[in-house]
């Protein structure tokens, strides 16, 4: 497998240090990352300031510390629009298509994107079908700039293995395949094994990051004691110091043929604080877990 570091770490949106774009590629080359992944929005690598000159900058960048763009995140939510005059899947599209572009000029072949969240009295069999047909859309787009779509396991729409798959299967392109992600089914309650083993066939990249789980209580005076909350507060650690097994996950991807980009992620408040020095120490974590379970 090929380690990238996702630049949403250093993007400051959770209070962390924020870097530039070109101060991220640099200080994952130092790390060790033979690979990035980069955000497809402000502060990084957002279409509307991609001038030839930003995207020569971003070039330089990359070969200065031998580092390789291997994935362009998108950031897409295809569920209808409570105004329904407003082209808001239209414009994803849109911003989809100029990703890939700016990917291909950055030699990535995969731009990652997410499927829909839900919400009540929202038709189910409505939003499958808008999902389906707009990733259809966007992969022929994507494809005459040599890019695949990369569908990722996190929002609500498919979340599910079983369920993403079936998308997969209804989709129908050949540039779509997944991103597929630990952290989901984990918290879900999936075999991880089963579901990387069972994905792994169709899965191109896999976004990596851990957590751990504390339950949650509300006091109650009236008894005298507390009430147990039915959702945990999940936070984010260094990598194999949570809950999420990942020795499983990776033997289930390796096992079902996967041999793709893995992408460290710190994409939440990280115990230890956001500072440079803590962000630096957890991304060296990842690959030295990697390394040591010789998946790199």
């Amino acid at each position: 497998m090929r380690p990238a570091l996702f630049s949403v770490s250093y993007a400051g949106l959770w209070g962390q240090a924020a870097l530039s774009l070109a101060e991220f590629v640099a200080r994952a080359g130092r790390l060790g990352f033979p690979a990035v992944m980069l955000m497809g929005k402000r502060p990084h690598l957002s279409p509307l300031d991609a001038t030839p000159a930003f995207v020569r900058s971003v070039k330089k960048a990359l070969q200065q510390a031998r580092v390789n763009c291997d994935v362009v995140a998108a950031y897409t939510h295809l569920a209808p629009s409570t105004a329904a005059e407003l082209p808001v899947i239209e414009l994803q599209i849109a911003y989809v298509e100029s990703l890939a572009r700016l990917a291909s000029e950055l030699g990535a072949k995969v731009v990652r994107i997410f499927t829909a969240y839900e919400a009540e009295g929202q038709d189910p069999q409505a939003n499958w079908r808008r999902v389906v047909a707009t990733v259809r859309e966007m992969c022929d787009r994507a494809a005459a700039h040599g890019v695949t779509i990369a569908i990722q396991n996190h929002h609500d729409l498919a979340v599910h293995t079983d369920a993403l798959l079936e998308l997969l299967a209804e989709i129908d392109r050949k540039n779509c395949k997944l991103g597929f992600d630990a952290w989901s089914p984990a918290l879900r309650g999936e075999d991880l094994y089963a579901a990387a083993r069972k994905a792994a066939p169709h899965t191109v990249i896999t976004t990596n990051a851990d957590y751990v789980r504390l339950p949650r209580y509300r006091y109650r005076p009236e008894l005298v004691n507390y009430e147990r909350l039915p959702l945990d507060w999940v936070r984010a650690v260094p990598f194999g110091t949570g809950f999420i097994d990942y020795a499983a996950f990776f033997k289930g991807l390796r096992d079902g043929g996967f041999d793709g980009v893995a992408v460290y992620e710190m994409c939440s408040p990280i115990r230890g604080g956001g500072a440079l020095e803590n962000l630096d120490a957890c991304a060296k974590t990842y690959l030295k877990w990697m390394r040591a379970h010789k998946l790199v």
